[in-house]
């Protein structure tokens, strides 16, 4: 990974300006990419591009290499003849365009796609080639079976299927091969929109950003086909403790997050080659792959399955840096945020990986926080925020009196030694001077949600972690808001601060 200064926006797919009800890798994609390029900016950061499963979230999948099927712009498909406007353009995509109507996507975007597969070449050499590899048959299986039993856990479909038996799935693959190869056309179609996006988006001096959960779902494929090989389990083969954080200054019940933990001995026995093929195919995908709760692989929090919250659980050992032995020196990004300890310190260190600074973490009166840019060097991707922070606006509005008053100072005291000029005459002037003092630090990349380089206020938040509810995952911004007054701001930043 070239360490060059660069400067980017984080903006989820699933938050473009694009019609039939979610952003897509279609024309809103290819102008926002267009806008990056005008306002400087060499990095585009997104969320997981994985299928989401019940409650919304890309870091909750069914598939840990599995593509969203939801991303894939019907208006393409459209010009290539697979699909006629009356097919997708009419139906009820959700009545708020601000928002994702992930309900509306689930009833309609699968029958749409199978009317394009309807009309799809099958004898096509570069889908028979596709087909061969069979990179995508664990999941094709596992959501055609998702399908059969109206799409309940798996722990709920009868033994036979639930247990994986060798016949029955065999009967089942056999008489269900149009459903099979259905959902492996998904993921085509995925494909071959994504390399082009990625492609116009090199042309256009703009890398791509992804990110990679570091647990999967119970609800998922490697849960039900693979538990016996990956997770740590009890006697009867279900998980014997759950992913999550402990209690904090934020939540007093701590985090439960629910995700199967990993059983790393197992792995180890294999040369973690799951967890290798996993990354190195993640790499394909991105230009820069952020790896999500990378302290998770020094130590993880364990909680007793069935515990109501997170007091109980207790930290694990896991791999360390020997997990990425063999890929040192590849463009890998630990998110390294949350109870960070001398474990961790010295995995990043073995690592060489850059890890994350957040602004909206600096200004508490501290003079030792680490998120404050006086603070790091080089090695590191800082930001305002992340898509688990409340957008910058609403969180300095938020603060009482006292915390406002050191948050001010604190960002003062940092801008003077920066030499960046202050305003500070409203939230929304702070959030733009915190922008300007995030350029002009050390790090090598510097990235704005796209909330926070707008100014918006909580309506605009990305995800509350631990919470499931409609308004995560699912904001959306307008094409308007993608203006050149915005771009224009940004690219003289860049230049100033040789971004």
């Amino acid at each position: 990974m070239t360490k060059e200064r660069k400067a980017g926006v984080l903006l989820p797919i699933s938050s473009l300006p694009a019609p039939y009800g979610i952003g897509t890798m279609g024309e809103s994609a290819y102008r926002f990419i267009d806008w990056l390029k005008a306002a400087g900016m060499k990095l585009w950061q997104v969320l997981p591009l994985l299928p989401t499963n019940y409650g919304d979230s890309p870091y909750q999948s069914c598939a840990s290499d599995a593509l969203n099927y939801y991303f894939i712009d019907l208006d393409a498909l459209e010009r290539e003849g697979l699909l006629e406007k009356a097919d997708y353009a009419f139906l009820d995509w959700g009545a708020d365009p601000r928002r994702v109507d992930y309900e509306k996507l689930f009833l309609h975007r699968a029958e749409v796609l199978k009317k394009a597969f309807a009309r799809f070449d099958r004898t096509a050499s570069d889908w028979k080639k596709f087909l061969k590899t069979g990179k995508y048959r664990d999941f094709a299986l596992f959501m055609s079976l998702k399908s059969k039993f109206s799409y309940l856990p798996w722990t709920e479909w009868p033994e036979p299927y639930r247990l994986c038996d060798e016949k029955t799935i065999g009967a089942f693959m056999a008489e269900n091969g149009d459903e099979l190869e259905f959902w492996q056309f998904t993921q085509y179609l995925f494909l071959r929109q994504w390399n082009a996006l990625k492609a116009y988006a090199h042309e256009n001096g703009v890398e791509i950003m992804g990110d990679m959960p570091i647990y999967v779902a119970s609800d998922s494929v490697e849960m039900w086909k693979y538990r016996g090989e990956l997770f740590l389990l009890d006697e009867k083969g279900a998980p014997a403790a759950v992913a999550g954080v402990p209690p904090d200054a934020f939540s007093a019940d701590g985090q439960l997050w629910g995700n199967p933990v990993y059983d790393w001995e197992k792995l180890k026995g294999n040369g973690y080659a799951w967890w290798h093929a996993r990354i190195d195919y993640a790499l394909t995908l991105f230009d820069i792959l952020r790896i999500d709760h990378f302290r998770g692989f020094d130590r993880f929090y364990a909680i007793p399955a069935g515990a109501a919250d997170a007091k109980e659980g207790e930290w694990l050992k896991g791999p360390g840096a020997a997990l990425f032995e063999g890929r040192k020196g590849r463009p890998i990004v630990a998110e390294d945020l949350g109870i960070i300890d001398e474990g961790v310190r010295k995995m990043l260190k073995e690592t060489g990986y850059p890890g994350m600074k957040v602004l909206e973490f600096a200004f508490d009166g501290n003079p030792d926080n680490d998120h404050k840019p006086s603070h790091y060097g080089e090695n590191c991707i800082a930001y305002t925020g992340t898509h688990d922070n409340e957008p910058l606006l609403s969180y300095i509005e938020g603060l009482d009196e006292t915390a406002r008053r050191t948050f001010e100072e604190d960002l003062r005291r940092e801008c003077g030694a920066a030499k960046v000029p202050v305003r500070a005459e409203s939230a929304s002037a702070l959030c733009k001077t915190t922008i300007r003092l995030l350029f002009s630090g050390k790090s090598f990349a510097a990235v704005v949600p796209m909330n926070d380089l707008l100014c918006l206020g909580k309506v605009a938040r990305i995800n509350f972690p631990s919470t499931v509810s409609r308004e995560n995952w699912s904001y959306r911004f307008k094409k308007s808001e993608l203006g050149k007054r915005a771009a224009e701001w940004l690219k003289a930043l860049a230049e100033k601060y040789q971004r």
